[in-house]
C-alpha cells in the first residue's frame, strides 16, 4: 500500500496576559513549524488568553466574536505559510452566549468551519461552566489537502481538550472520515491537589492512544506550558499513529513538535482488525440513556 505521509506541526506555547502578545507568538511559531515542513499546524487551547476557567468567575474581557481579529490574524497565517491551521481554541461571544471555540482554515486562508467544545468540565481550577456553554454545531470533520506537495484529500477533526476523555466523540469522528483528530488542550497539575487516582499525565497520554487505535486514527494532542496561578501546564504534546505508537513527544518547555504521518497506515489497520465492520450498533443503545 502506498505511502500518504503528512507532516503535522504542535504549537506548545505559553500565554501572557495581553491578548495580542499571544498572538503574536503563536504567528511567529506558526511560521517556525512550516519552515520545518509541516504542512497541518495545531495550536492550544485557549492560546490567547491565560487559562481563566482556574477561578469561578464571570469575566469576559478575553471573549470575541467569530469572525473577527483573532480570526482574521489566523487567516492571513494559514494563507502566507500555505498551510492548514487549527487554530487551537478562543473565547467566543455570539450574542449573549460564549463557547469555546476552534476554527480550521485551508492553505487560502479560508475558514473551513469551526467546532464548539461538547464536553464541558467543572471541578476545582476548571470552571469551565462558569464560562462556556456546551457546543451546538455537532461534530465537525473537515476535508483538506496540501496543495504544494499534491497530497491527496483527507479529513481531520477537531475536539478540545475535556472532549479527549469521551471514547463517543472519537469514535464519531473516525465514522465521519477523520484520519487525524487534533485535540487543542490546557490540562497540568494543581499545586495542593494530589494524585490519588495515579499519574495523571499517563492516564492523559493512554486514554487518547486508545482513541487512535480502537478507531485507526492518528491522534495529536497540542498542550500549553508554564505557570498559571496554581497551575504547572505540562506540555507533553503528542502525536501517535493509527495503532497507538508514539511518533513525537514535546517536553515541558515552549518548542514547536513536527511529526510526519502515514494516512495509509491507519487505513491499514482499520481493514486489518475490522473494527468497522464488526461493530454492532444494534446493542448501544445504553449509550445513548441519560443516567
Amino acid at each position: 500500500m502506498p505511502m500518504q505521509n503528512v507532516t503535522l506541526g504542535l504549537i506548545q506555547m505559553a500565554m501572557v496576559e495581553e491578548k495580542e502578545k499571544s498572538l503574536e507568538k503563536a504567528i511567529k511559531m506558526i511560521g517556525r513549524a512550516t519552515d520545518r515542513g509541516a504542512q497541518v499546524v495545531c495550536l492550544p487551547e485557549l492560546f490567547t488568553s491565560p487559562y481563566f476557567p482556574q477561578e469561578e468567575d464571570t469575566e469576559k474581557q478575553y471573549a470575541e466574536k467569530i469572525p473577527g481579529p483573532t480570526g482574521n490574524a489566523l487567516s492571513q497565517a494559514a494563507k502566507e505559510n500555505g498551510i492548514v491551521l487549527i487554530g487551537g481554541s478562543l473565547y467566543e461571544k455570539d450574542g449573549k452566549k460564549h463557547y469555546n471555540t476552534s476554527m480550521v482554515f485551508d492553505e487560502r486562508g479560508k475558514m473551513l468551519g469551526k467546532y464548539r467544545k461538547m464536553h464541558i468540565p467543572h471541578d476545582p481550577n476548571f470552571y469551565e461552566q462558569c464560562y462556556f456553554t456546551p457546543g451546538d454545531l455537532g461534530y465537525k470533520v473537515f476535508k483538506v489537502r496540501d496543495p504544494k506537495r499534491k497530497t491527496e484529500n483527507w479529513k481531520l477533526g477537531t475536539l478540545i481538550c475535556y472532549d479527549q476523555w469521551f471514547p463517543e466523540a472519537a469514535r464519531i469522528n473516525a465514522l465521519m472520515g477523520a484520519e487525524v483528530i487534533f485535540y487543542p488542550t490546557a490540562i497540568g497539575w494543581v499545586r495542593g491537589i494530589e494524585q490519588r487516582e495515579g499519574n495523571w499525565q499517563e492516564a492523559w497520554e493512554n486514554v487518547q492512544r486508545g482513541h487512535a487505535i480502537a478507531n485507526g486514527i492518528v491522534v495529536a494532542a497540542v498542550n500549553r506550558v508554564g505557570v498559571e496561578k496554581n497551575m504547572t501546564f505540562w506540555g507533553g504534546s503528542f502525536v501517535c499513529d493509527a495503532f497507538g505508537k508514539t511518533v513525537a513527544r514535546g517536553g515541558l518547555k515552549e518548542e514547536v513538535i513536527i511529526a510526519k504521518v502515514d494516512l495509509e497506515h491507519g487505513k491499514g489497520v482499520r481493514e486489518g482488525w475490522r473494527f468497522f465492520h464488526n461493530r454492532r450498533p444494534e446493542t448501544y443503545k445504553k449509550l445513548v440513556e441519560r443516567r
